[in-house]
C-alpha cells in the first residue's frame, strides 16, 4: 500500500505540467488511505464520479487524517484549523466536508473550562495544578484528606456545607489540598477562587489610592467557594481585618457560601494574631468578630506531617 505522506510529496514536486489528473489523484489516495477505504465501504452507493465531483474535499480530508494519525501536537498542529480535522459525510448523495474538534483539542477546551472555573490570586502553578489522584496521604493528612472529598460531594447537592479550616506545620501539603478541591470542584463545573492571603492583602493596600480594591472585594463575597490560603501570615492593620476580612467573612456568612482556610495558626492563634491594634490596645472584640465568622462556619483538621518539600 502506498503512503498518504509518500502521495502528499509527490504532489508537492510535480510542476504544473506534471500534475496528476483528478483520476490518478482518486487512485492513489484510495491505495494510501485506509480513512478513505473505509468511508467507501460505509457507502458502498457512491460511484466514482461522486468522489470525483468532491475532490478537494476528498484530498483534504485524506491529508488532515494523515496528519491526525501523526500528530505532532496541539500547537504545531498542520491542519487548516488547529486541532480540527476534515470529515467526509454525505449530504443528499453529495460527498462534503465538515471540521470537526480532535481529542487533544477537547481535552484542551475542557481544560480551559475547568482553567476558568479554577481562578486564582498569586497561588503557585503547584497548587493549582494539585488533584486528589497524585495527592499522597498517609496518618498525618488522612482525616483532611476525607473531609476535603466530602465536601466536594456535598457541595453539589444543594445542602449547606461547612467550609475547612486547615492548619498545621509549613510544607506539610495544606495548599495542595486546597489545589486539589479547586479541580476536583471545576470538574463538577463549581466555580472557585483560591487567594493567597499575604501577597492579596498587599495588593489591597497597593489599591487603596484609587479605590480599586472595592471591585476586587465584591469577587472574594461572591464566588460560589472562596479559598484563604495562608491566613495569619499576611502583614496585617486593623483597616485589612475590619474592611477587608471581615467585610468578605460577614457577606459569606449571610450568604451560606463556603470558605475554605489554610494556615500555621490554630483558630485560638489566629484569633490571637487578629486582636493587633494601632497603638498598644490589643482588640479582642474585634478579633473575636471575625472569628465568629469562621469557627461556626467551618470542620477543623490539624495535618500533622514532616515538611513535604524538605523531604523531596
Amino acid at each position: 500500500m502506498e503512503s498518504v505522506g509518500q502521495f502528499m510529496k509527490e504532489l508537492a514536486k510535480r510542476t504544473p505540467r506534471q500534475l496528476l489528473s483528478p483520476e490518478e489523484q482518486l487512485d492513489k489516495m484510495f491505495r494510501s488511505s485506509v480513512y478513505l477505504q473505509a468511508f467507501q465501504q460505509e457507502h458502498p452507493e457512491l460511484t466514482r464520479e461522486d468522489y470525483l465531483r468532491s475532490l478537494s474535499d476528498v484530498y483534504t480530508a485524506v491529508k488532515e487524517q494523515y496528519w491526525c494519525e501523526r500528530c505532532p501536537g496541539l500547537s504545531e498542529c498542520p491542519n487548516l484549523v488547529k486541532g480540527h480535522r476534515t470529515q467526509l459525510q454525505l449530504a443528499n448523495r453529495t460527498i462534503v466536508s465538515a471540521i470537526a474538534p480532535c481529542k487533544k483539542q477537547l481535552s484542551h477546551e475542557e481544560d480551559q473550562k475547568r482553567r476558568r472555573m479554577m481562578r486564582s490570586y498569586y497561588a503557585s502553578e503547584e497548587t493549582m495544578s494539585a488533584s486528589f489522584d497524585k495527592l499522597e496521604h498517609d496518618a498525618g493528612n488522612r482525616a483532611a484528606v476525607a473531609a476535603a472529598i466530602q465536601f466536594c460531594n456535598q457541595l453539589g447537592t444543594g445542602e449547606k456545607v461547612k467550609g475547612l479550616y486547615l492548619h498545621g506545620s509549613f510544607g506539610v501539603g495544606k495548599s495542595y489540598l486546597m489545589g486539589a478541591i479547586a479541580r476536583q470542584l471545576s470538574e463538577s463545573h463549581i466555580a472557585s477562587l483560591l487567594v493567597y492571603v499575604p501577597d492579596f492583602i498587599r495588593e489591597m493596600k497597593d489599591s487603596i489610592s484609587d479605590q480599586s480594591y472595592v471591585g476586587k472585594l465584591e469577587l472574594l463575597k461572591e464566588v460560589p467557594v472562596l479559598i484563604l490560603d495562608d491566613i495569619g501570615a499576611e502583614n496585617l492593620t486593623p483597616w485589612v481585618r475590619d474592611e477587608i476580612l471581615g467585610v468578605i467573612l460577614n457577606q459569606r456568612a449571610n450568604n451560606h457560601l463556603p470558605t475554605l482556610f489554610t494556615s500555621n495558626y490554630s483558630l485560638e492563634e489566629l484569633e490571637e494574631h487578629l486582636s493587633i491594634s494601632n497603638g498598644n490596645r490589643i482588640e479582642r472584640t474585634k478579633a473575636a468578630r471575625i472569628m465568629e465568622r469562621i469557627r461556626h462556619f467551618v470542620d477543623v483538621h490539624e495535618i500533622l506531617r514532616k515538611n513535604q518539600r524538605l523531604e523531596s
